[in-house]
């Protein structure tokens, strides 16, 4: 087998999935997942994205974490090349070398895996490549398939906000929890 020539791209693919960055002929599953009205309430999102600003944002994004705060990353399966999904590490503050975690499945895609996997090479890329001393996630208390993805890849949890978001018309609480890197204990 080849050897890569990448250090990056070996950490970002396994024998079932590659995350890789943005590219502009992502644009329609972009729109599409982040257009599913469903996830807005876990996340800050509170309307429709138009097509002009996904152009604009992949455009715009160096794929460079330290230079645009955040990274997207596209999931996408090794077999037919089929984007699965996003995950993201936002709100990176580079002094405290800590941001925060995201991920979306489409609907079709998921329970079969494609989320812990995708979260693990994140999270192996994240404090091996990057040497990212911790990551966070803020879930909602009653989102159990979440919680029991981010501790079966190793997060942990640190905390609760009572109240922290708006869903529908009700305050929902949420769990704090954060990964630190073992490797810079």
């Amino acid at each position: 087998m080849k050897e890569t020539n990448s250090k990056e791209q070996s950490f970002l693919k396994n024998e079932h999935i590659t995350l890789r960055a943005v590219e502009l002929e992502d644009l329609e599953p972009m729109y599409e997942i982040e257009n599913d009205s469903t996830t807005w309430d876990i996340s800050s999102i509170t309307v429709p994205y138009s097509r002009y600003t996904l152009r604009q944002f992949i455009e715009d994004t160096q794929s460079d974490l330290f230079a645009d705060k955040q990274l997207r990353l596209m999931i996408v399966r090794n077999e037919d090349k089929c984007i699965l999904g996003v995950i993201d590490i936002t709100d990176f503050v580079p002094r405290y070398s800590h941001g925060a975690v995201g991920i979306t499945i489409r609907k079709v895609f998921r329970q079969q895996g494609y989320a812990t996997e995708s979260l693990k090479l994140l999270c192996d890329y994240a404090f091996r490549f990057l040497s990212i001393k911790q990551l966070y996630a803020h879930i909602p208390t009653d989102n159990a398939a979440s919680i029991q993805l981010f501790i079966s890849c190793g997060f942990e949890k640190c905390g609760m906000m009572k109240e922290w978001f708006l869903s529908g018309n009700a305050y929902r609480d949420i769990y704090i929890l954060q990964y630190i890197n073992p490797l810079k204990k």
